[in-house]
């Protein structure tokens, strides 16, 4: 066991460095990482296979073939070609409703999506202004990272803090969603100070705006009435699945399934587009840290932490929220939630404490801290490189700049949070 123990921590601290530092593709090695566990015999293969959560990658994978067949009816793009509109080309009021609805599409689809789909569509609209698409892409971005932090299936984080614990959509939306809405406006308010200077244009630009056509953005209207039809009730289902004893994968995977059926798409087609790297990516995940925890490295950390903080819920609770701020700032977030889950399960096995509170301490520390740096979230990665593409050049310093102050204001308030209704 000692030397299954000095194995298994050597290769997984070897993986996550490597992922870290994103010299190589992190599925390729996280799927190495994860079989050289069962070549060296740190676990065996039933045993490991067996750490996979298969209720997150169920969610993940249900919630993606729901996207990919709603993105084929042209539905965000007349959106957010109709909130341009709401507006009246206004810049600022264009960040503003923009803003909110990719948070709440956050939160009832997940933040990489909702970013994927509007992002195209707002450097459309800032070209049309005139305008340098950065301070119209910088806000949705964090408020996308937010805005996914207030539910179950917004960010992969809170997938797998579910999944682990049994906690459903509801909890996460009213344990969460309060200081979630009062993070987005007080943010909001934040980036207004720090781009309103910037987002002044022409009424020629802004009549530009009003004269588009969001109509000609619906491409399929049936399949429009259908997948609206479909995520409705999936969404119902999130809400209500506790009460049937019914997994949330299970809620995802119907709906996926029967928006697949019913839409009469080629399923090999919409099979293809789903983010398979990052389904082997949480699987791998799943292998290593299954690893660490079956020869004890996990219950050694979590006696460590309890030394650290003397057992004390506050201390905990603190220790747990800006760790994982930090952390996420700087590290992908999805390992380091995949490594705290069964630590915080062994801290409730180790001591008295209620572990309830370190949950939503994990989650507000490691969705929010995202919004710390460029690489914190990869919806900020995806942002920087679409920009990239046409041109422009959003540099890490110059992310860091507004994003870590807006972290670090969230944590705050979270911390305020966390203390009037848990501590």
């Amino acid at each position: 066991m000692q030397e299954h123990l000095i194995v298994g921590v050597s290769l997984f601290s070897l993986t996550y460095l490597l992922i870290v530092s994103e010299k190589v593709n992190r599925t390729a090695i996280a799927l190495f990482g994860a079989i050289l566990m069962l070549i060296f015999n740190v676990e065996k293969q039933e045993v490991a296979f067996g750490h996979i959560d298969f209720n997150t990658i169920g969610l993940l994978v249900g919630m993606m073939i729901m996207v990919n067949v709603m993105k084929r009816t042209g539905i965000f793009e007349y959106m957010a070609i109709k909130t341009a509109k709401v507006s009246k080309g206004d810049p600022w009021k264009i960040v503003f409703l923009f803003s909110l609805l990719t948070g709440v599409s956050s939160a009832l689809l997940d933040n990489v999506t909702t970013i994927l789909l509007v992002v195209p569509v707002t450097i459309v609209i800032a070209n049309a202004l005139d305008l340098n698409p950065i301070p119209f892409l910088v806000p949705e971005v964090l408020i996308a990272n937010i805005g996914g932090t207030a539910t179950l299936i917004g960010d992969p984080p809170n997938i797998m803090i579910g999944s682990a614990t049994g906690l459903g959509f509801m909890d996460f939306l009213i344990n969460l969603g309060p200081i979630v809405v009062v993070i987005i406006f007080v943010t909001l308010y934040i980036l207004k100070k720090v781009y309103g200077s910037q987002l002044i244009a022409s009424d020629e630009k802004r009549k530009k705006i009003l004269s588009m056509n969001e109509h000609l953005a619906i491409k399929d209207k049936s399949l429009l009435i259908k997948s609206l039809t479909v995520l409705g009730i999936t969404i119902i289902g999130f809400m209500l699945h506790q009460s049937f004893h019914y997994e949330s994968a299970t809620v995802a995977l119907l709906g996926g399934s029967f928006l697949l059926l019913i839409s009469k798409i080629d399923p090999e087609e919409i099979l293809m587009e789903i983010e398979w790297p990052t389904i082997f990516f949480f699987a791998s995940l799943f292998i290593l840290v299954g690893a660490l925890e079956d020869v004890g490295a996990i219950e050694f950390l979590a006696g460590k932490m309890l030394l650290l903080t003397k057992g004390n819920l506050f201390f905990t609770v603190m220790f747990v929220l800006w760790g994982s701020a930090i952390a996420s700032a700087f590290l992908d977030n999805i390992p380091f939630v995949a490594t705290m889950i069964p630590l915080i399960k062994s801290l409730a096995v180790l001591s008295a404490i209620n572990i309830t509170p370190l949950w939503w301490a994990l989650a507000l520390g490691a969705c929010l801290g995202g919004n710390g740096t460029l690489i914190g979230a990869s919806a900020n990665v995806i942002v920087s490189g679409m920009l990239k593409k046409q041109g422009y050049e959003l540099s890490f310093g110059e992310y860091m700049k507004v994003g870590f102050p807006v972290m670090l204001v969230s944590i705050v308030l979270s911390s305020v949070y966390m203390i009037v209704f848990y501590l």
